[in-house]
């Protein structure tokens, strides 16, 4: 990420014909400039900040890292430019279906006929664990943070990386306003608190700023908070997923070399049916999953101790046993996990002893086992066979 000094006052602004005959100046391996070249995806100012993507075939990316470094330099240069993200990105070709396995005899992972998804491998951390979610709504960046935060008590080293672009969470999650530093004027030093190393694209914007991006800006941006964030030492590096099963969704688990991913749902039939389909996705880049959480699993009454399941129970538990991944425990629905975490004060932080604490520490121990397993070559994390 580069940055520029306004030499025209910060009152200037910046506008996409500026930036656009900026990145005339920056030649391809094509032949032409950036800006006429089908790989650029788009530009979007936000704030004085650019954010723009070049989408390439993988094979071709090498030859094109120098763009890249150029785009960021020529789009910062840009009056009224505070910053300028610039991310490659790459397109797979769709990989042949594999043939549904034996119902008798469910091949493992190996016999699907791919090896393990390989992606981008982040300097200073150790493992990648995705926090996904078939929709939105279902708690998963109150889960991401509780879940990053009992690893954390198990002594893990740990990151959390809210790549929800469209609604980011972690500045609230955390009580931090403040925006992060740079170092060398192009690597961002993430934020601490609770004993995370924190980011979020909300760190570098204001709250009240619409997200209104296409899905290559999507994974623009999540690409360069990987990839140019000074994270580490980590032994885990907790990755909020956005909601949903898209293109963002897709590239990330492709591009990004996830060691698992966690699946969070709440026990209705609806949402049961969305995160069927994040298992599915993952499973499709062979990405193995850690396991499922039910989150909103139940309520108990503060006033009267009485149970009441408001979106059913069990349904996530029933599922994971279908699709024969672990699942990893219950979230109670609870007014106290939703005032805290409106506070910036996760429960994990705010009531450590709590009966809440408990689910999210039981949670962390198995997640944590099946990284273990995988670390030391054991029996990996069930696969699922789509038919």
């Amino acid at each position: 990420m580069a940055d520029s000094t306004l030499a025209n006052g910060a009152s200037e602004t910046a506008t996409e014909s500026a930036v656009r005959a900026a990145l005339k100046q920056v030649k391809t391996p094509e032949g032409v400039t950036l800006a006429d070249s089908s790989a650029l995806s788009g530009v979007v100012i936000t704030s004085g900040k650019v954010y723009l993507s070049i989408n390439v075939d993988p094979a071709q990316v090498r030859a094109w890292e120098d763009v890249r470094i150029a785009a960021e330099k020529a789009a910062a240069s840009v009056p009224g430019v505070a910053s300028a993200l610039v991310a490659l990105t790459a397109e797979r070709a769709a990989a042949p279906a594999a043939k549904p396995a034996p119902a008798a005899k469910p091949a493992p992972a190996a016999a699907h006929g791919h090896a393990p998804a390989k992606g981008t491998a982040v300097p200073g951390v150790k493992s990648i664990i995705a926090v996904a979610s078939g929709k939105g709504g279902v708690g998963k960046s109150t889960t991401s943070i509780n879940l990053a935060l009992a690893l954390r008590d198990l002594g893990l080293k740990v990151g959390l990386l809210d790549a929800d672009i469209y609604g980011p969470s972690l500045p609230r999650l955390t009580g931090l306003s403040q925006k992060p530093e740079m170092e060398d004027g192009k690597t961002l030093i993430p934020l601490e608190n609770f004993g995370l190393q924190l980011m979020s694209i909300g760190f570098l914007v204001e709250e009240e700023t619409p997200m209104i991006w296409r899905g290559p800006m999507v994974m623009s941006a999540i690409t360069q908070m990987l990839r140019d964030v000074k994270w580490g030492p980590l032994d885990v590096l907790v990755v909020d997923m956005p909601p949903g099963t898209g293109d963002a969704q897709l590239t990330m688990a492709q591009n990004v070399n996830l060691a698992g991913a966690v699946i969070v749902s709440t026990p209705q039939d609806l949402a049961l049916i969305d995160a069927r389909r994040g298992v599915a996705m993952f499973e499709k880049v062979n990405v193995p999953i850690l396991g499922v959480v039910e989150n909103m699993a139940y309520f108990v009454c503060p006033h009267c101790g009485g149970r009441s399941d408001i979106f059913g129970h069990g349904g996530a538990h029933a599922e994971a046993d279908k699709l024969g991944v672990p699942f990893l425990g219950e979230i109670p629905l609870s007014m106290r996990i939703r005032e805290m975490s409106d506070a910036g004060l996760p429960v994990m932080v705010s009531d450590p002893q709590s009966e809440q604490a408990d689910a999210y520490r039981h949670v962390a121990a198995g997640v944590k086992a099946s990284l273990d397993r995988l670390e030391t070559g054991g029996k990996a994390a069930p696969r699922i066979v789509i038919e």
